[in-house]
């Protein structure tokens, strides 16, 4: 491969991260919960039943923000179901996962593994089968300082101090025919308008996200944004946005390439915001929460294996197994919500432990990372600041990305993809520069050449790749570092220059500090 060239200049910046830019999401699905972070009677386990071998990996993981408890569980959740003596709380059906619900684990127990774990929280409202009523009154039990019926019946249950939960979403995908009580555009904005306004009424310091439509490739994708943000406009300072990328076609070069079709979904949404805001003759700004996003195939469409008979608890049921090709195209996505760290102010890798996650546990047993564990790690150790806008001169390839919707199938031609797609962040403390690089060829090395105008001679602080010689390699319970960081050698310093040789199909990290 000719050398790829990129021009980096401190003073040309896209934005700032958000510290809610490297969010994760629990969800009562499977063994996320149950067997996942919370485990009564394992090993490692405190008095709370939280497991603290997951603790350990989830602080290494470093999410910032965590979404809960879903989802589609959300829309028929009574949120009233989880809190109080764990005893008396009942049993449900959960007709999003089919699998009993026991509700042991609730928004009291979410809150302190959220505050153990240094983490900020994330609640979902149901506006599927409840609507603002319900909503308003979680708020007031969650963030009210006391002296009414719902703040008190916190401090009954054991919290006398109020959770002051400031991050809320609107519910979850209500456009989506899988939906508990699915709404149109026009429905869900009427219900979310009217449970936000309630739901600030008692705490006008709260942030509210819409709904945005269930991924790009949905027939109502568009129009549902702008109807909804119509309605909701004056009272939501967010949009949700939320998608999945394949290898459904077996086409490892196209899967590579999915994520720049993530940068033109967040580009289109938030034109759509801006024309809202502009028919509204308003300054304000919607910004946009991806509080869903990952690789998923392989167990996404297959019914028979995600519903077990019986209606079990925490069945089984999505644990997908992460190869190092998934860890390719997982940090490609990394890249383009960095890329996009203007707008996209709030993301949520979906989910954390065993549900299509980067942390696997055995029941009773250990825990590991998944390969996809590692590019969001240092993504959110290192991607906090401001991030640099590239110039970039990649040679391309062609691809064509199978995205699949029902009975209509769809393919997106990608004439002129990158082989680099990379994104590079400056800390505004020290002045070190991250860069995160991923060379899509999957037979040629890359020789890479990177400008910083104005730097002077960096010195290396880090340089990290992930690569396997097989695309499929996995992390499991006997390897569970079989794909795994290694040093990036042969890195090469200059005066306001990086060069380096980037192995076929990799993902990289260069971190360069000030002279």
């Amino acid at each position: 491969m000719r050398k790829v060239s990129v021009v980096l200049n401190s003073q040309a910046v896209i934005g700032d991260t958000d510290p809610r830019l490297f969010g994760a999401f629990v969800e009562h699905l499977g063994r996320c919960v149950y067997g996942g972070i919370y485990e009564p009677g394992h090993p490692t386990a405190d008095e709370q039943g939280f497991r603290h071998d997951v603790l350990e990996l989830v602080r290494e993981l470093a999410p910032t923000i965590m979404r809960y408890p879903g989802g589609n569980f959300v829309s028929g959740y009574n949120w009233e179901d989880a809190v109080g003596p764990v005893d008396k709380r009942p049993r449900r059906l959960d007709l999003a996962w089919m699998s009993t619900e026991p509700n042991t684990f609730g928004t009291n127990e979410f809150i302190d593994w959220c505050r153990l774990a240094d983490i900020e929280p994330m609640l979902a409202v149901n506006l599927g089968t409840r609507a603002g009523d319900a909503a308003r009154n979680l708020v007031e039990y969650c963030n009210h300082p006391g002296g009414t019926a719902w703040s008190d019946l916190r401090k009954e249950h054991g919290w006398e101090k109020p959770h002051n939960v400031k991050f809320w979403c609107l519910g979850n995908e209500m456009d989506g025919p899988w939906q508990m009580e699915m709404k149109t555009a026009e429905e869900y904005g009427r219900i979310a308008t009217e449970a936000a306004k309630m739901m600030k009424w008692i705490d006008p310091s709260i942030e509210l996200a819409a709904c945005g439509s269930s991924g790009r490739n949905m027939p109502t994708f568009g129009a549902w944004e702008d109807t909804v943000l119509q309605h909701t406009f004056p009272h939501v300072e967010w949009i949700s946005l939320h998608t999945y990328v394949n290898n459904y076609a077996g086409d490892t070069p196209a899967m590579l390439a999915s994520p720049d079709l993530m940068d033109g979904f967040i580009e289109e949404v938030v034109a759509i915001a801006d024309s809202v805001a502009a028919r509204a003759h308003s300054s304000k700004r919607i910004m946009l929460s991806f509080d869903e996003w990952n690789v998923w195939y392989r167990t996404r469409r297959n019914k028979a294996e995600r519903v077990k008979p019986g209606w079990p608890v925490a069945p089984e049921i999505l644990e997908e197994i992460y190869t190092m090709e998934d860890a390719l195209a997982f940090g490609g996505m990394c890249l383009s919500l960095l890329n996009h760290a203007d707008r996209v102010k709030c993301a949520c890798l979906a989910q954390l432990v065993n549900v299509i996650a980067p942390i696997m546990t055995e029941t009773g047993g250990p825990a590991w990372r998944q390969t996809i564990f590692f590019p969001f790690a240092q993504m959110s150790h290192f991607g906090r600041g401001r991030v640099l806008r590239a110039e970039v001169d990649s040679p391309t390839y062609a691809a064509s990305y199978f995205d699949p919707r029902g009975k209509d199938d769809l393919y997106f031609p990608m004439p002129a993809v990158p082989y680099l797609k990379m994104a590079a962040v400056e800390d505004p403390e020290t002045g070190a520069v991250t860069i995160f690089a991923l060379n899509r060829h999957l037979e040629e090395s890359m020789p890479l050449d990177v400008a910083l105008k104005d730097f002077g001679t960096p010195s290396l602080i880090e340089a990290l790749q992930l690569r396997h010689d097989d695309l499929k390699a996995t992390n499991t319970k006997a390897h569970p570092d079989e794909v795994a960081p290694t040093a990036l050698t042969g890195v090469s310093l200059s005066a306001d220059r990086i060069q380096a040789t980037l192995a076929p199909a990799s993902w990289n990290m260069i971190r360069v500090g000030k002279p």
